[in-house]
């Protein structure tokens, strides 16, 4: 498996990404993973819509927090052609949980908990804490790849305006 020391940091201190390494104009790679009822989402099963996957740490934590919530803003004026799907390791009993807190209802969160197959996929997993880096991939109808931002800091938000422009782009 590929590795990418330093590629990431977390408060300033390296780490290593570890999975294949997707590129703007490759196909999507498929993945299951798992929804917040343990039923299995593969990405196949949103062939035809722009679909947005936004990888974040853990649900759990302040800025996963405010990313996670400003995607679900964003998600409602973006329309029935456009999916967001927020992955992290976190249990689908957690992620159920802080939805129903935190109100989101205009994406979906899916948990890559048990084999890591996203993260692996689009090479965002932490070697070193087995988390997913902060990222978003921008995926168009036909499934490829036509967006990427790998957040350097993770414990920095990502542009959301690059990413909602990128959108728009593909839509």
């Amino acid at each position: 498996m590929a590795e990418r020391p330093g590629a990431v940091t977390m408060k300033g201190n390296p780490l290593t990404l570890v999975g294949n390494e997707v590129r703007v104009g490759d196909k999507a790679p498929e993945f299951t993973a798992i929804d917040t009822d343990m039923n299995p989402v593969a990405l196949s099963s949103l062939r035809g819509k722009t679909v947005v996957l936004v990888t974040v740490p853990s649900l759990d934590t302040p800025v996963c927090d405010i990313e996670t919530r400003h995607f679900n803003q964003d998600a409602a004026g973006l329309g029935k052609d456009v999916q967001i799907l927020t992955i992290s390791m976190d249990l689908p009993f957690a992620q159920k949980r802080w939805c129903g807190a935190a109100g989101i209802m205009n994406l979906k969160t899916l948990s890559d908990h048990r084999d890591a197959a996203f993260g692996n996929a689009y090479g965002v997993l932490i070697k070193e804490l087995r988390l997913l880096a902060r990222a978003v991939f921008v995926v168009d109808c036909q499934g490829v790849i036509r967006y990427i931002q790998v957040v350097k800091e993770i414990a920095t938000e990502p542009d959301y305006a690059a990413v909602l422009d990128a959108v728009r782009k593909v839509v």
